[in-house]
């Protein structure tokens, strides 16, 4: 992990919960386009994937992710989308989404999400553009 121009690099993967112990808190990210809020999930149905153990709220929502996990995952590692839409990089807050061309996005605050849907398609380039250097990035 090293230093970049505009902030602090992090590991290329979903950073599991320091608490929790599983990717985004251990919400369900199939939850987030189902029901369209977190719901916690549950060990009976966990996969690793991305360098973190996902927990889901039942065997359908493990199974969907299991065969795309690229779709449910939130983008940019589960970074705060609109922080690293100007080089830093900050960790998103699984209560504050938005699904964003199909793709789960998290922020930092309510005020990031705003500012960026805002004007999401510029800084979603601006975002994607950041994404390598601060190491906000899923490995697969």
């Amino acid at each position: 992990m090293g230093e970049t121009e505009q902030g602090v690099a992090r590991p290329p993967l979903f950073v599991p919960d320091p608490i929790a112990g599983y990717a985004i808190g251990g919400h369900d990210p199939v939850s987030y386009f189902v029901d369209h809020r977190p719901r916690l999930g549950s060990r009976k149905f966990s996969y690793k994937w991305g360098g973190a153990e996902w927990v889901f709220v039942n065997q359908g929502n493990l199974a969907a992710f299991r065969k795309n996990p690229e779709i449910y995952a939130p983008l940019f590692a589960a970074c705060g989308a609109y922080a690293l839409s100007n080089g830093f990089a900050t960790a998103g807050n699984p209560f504050i989404f938005a699904i964003v061309g199909r793709k789960l996005i998290f922020f930092h605050s309510e005020v990031n999400r705003f500012l960026f849907l805002v004007n999401d398609g510029q800084l979603l380039k601006d975002a994607e553009a950041n994404a390598q250097k601060t190491g906000c990035v899923a490995s697969r």
